[in-house]
């Protein structure tokens, strides 16, 4: 039993954000996937606590955040975050993000690298690359949209469909805790809000900036991730200068789930090596 550690707070604003926050030091911030929220890091809160100010969102549209007006612009998530770092009075912070949310690091720090320490990219991509097949996920874009929406939008409830659609990204023999943790935070969607979030994530590609990446860049892949496999970590561990790729055996696409203490000692050790630095 996981003993909870921290506090649920909120960023006031538009759209307001729901945050769990522990421990102090530099701030180091978990960004879920999209068919996650904040509850995905449980298992990461209380041992990140004892040595940085970990923090897990729920990005706009998902838990306890509210949903928000009009489409998305997949930057918009870039744009909260920088809310966020400004909220803690932090230049820099070190960020986290599985899937969705290691694709909302890659923007940001697109888009504000001098904000960024160290980057974790986990079970993720930048987008298609039309000159290497290993760049993207399995899936097209068009499969991705239709498998991901086509239930909300014939009526799916989220708990049921979690239900029914849970463990298809883990890896064979997951746990029954992954399992259960998985389908909490699915059955949590937001309809409408997800719906908007694939549609502006679908084909949203950062390919063209992993080149000029330059702060300390850990990838984490699940060895048996039938969405992001460890080939497209391999591609990424190419274009970004100096980074680390370590592959997670007995894990699927929900690493920090299927294999919380590989997936703790892995990142602890990455920043452990990287806090404090001048960058």
């Amino acid at each position: 039993m996981i003993k909870k550690s921290w506090v649920t707070s909120f960023l006031e604003g538009t759209p307001r954000i729901c945050m769990d926050v522990a421990g102090e030091g530099e701030l180091l911030v978990f960004l879920h996937g999209i068919g996650g929220n904040k509850v995905n890091w449980h298992l990461q809160l209380p041992e990140f606590s004892k040595h940085f100010k970990a923090v897990a969102w729920d990005a706009r549209g998902y838990g306890g955040s509210d949903d928000y007006e009009g489409d998305l612009d997949f930057s918009d998530f870039s744009r909260d975050l920088k809310r966020v770092l400004d909220h803690f009075e932090v230049e820099k912070a070190h960020l986290c993000g599985l899937s969705m949310g290691g694709r909302i690091a890659q923007d940001f720090y697109a888009l504000f690298p001098e904000r960024v320490f160290t980057l974790t990219l986990c079970d993720t991509f930048a987008g298609d690359d039309p000159k290497d097949v290993r760049a993207s996920r399995s899936q097209s874009i068009e499969e991705f949209v239709e498998s991901r929406i086509r239930p909300f939008l014939n009526g799916a409830n989220p708990a049921e469909h979690a239900q029914k659609r849970g463990g298809t990204l883990l890896a064979p023999g997951h746990s029954e805790d992954a399992l259960r943790r998985s389908v909490e935070a699915s059955s949590q969607l937001h309809v409408e809000s997800y719906i908007k979030t694939v549609r502006a994530s679908a084909s949203f590609t950062r390919v063209d900036n992993l080149k000029n990446i330059s702060v300390p860049t850990l990838l984490v892949f699940g060895d048996q991730d039938p969405l992001t496999p460890p080939a497209v970590g391999e591609y990424m561990q190419e274009h970004i200068s100096g980074s680390e790729l370590i592959i997670i055996e007995k894990a699927g696409h929900m690493t920090n789930l299927e294999q919380p203490a590989a997936f703790n000692r892995a990142v602890l050790s990455f920043l452990f090596e990287n806090r404090n630095r001048k960058l």
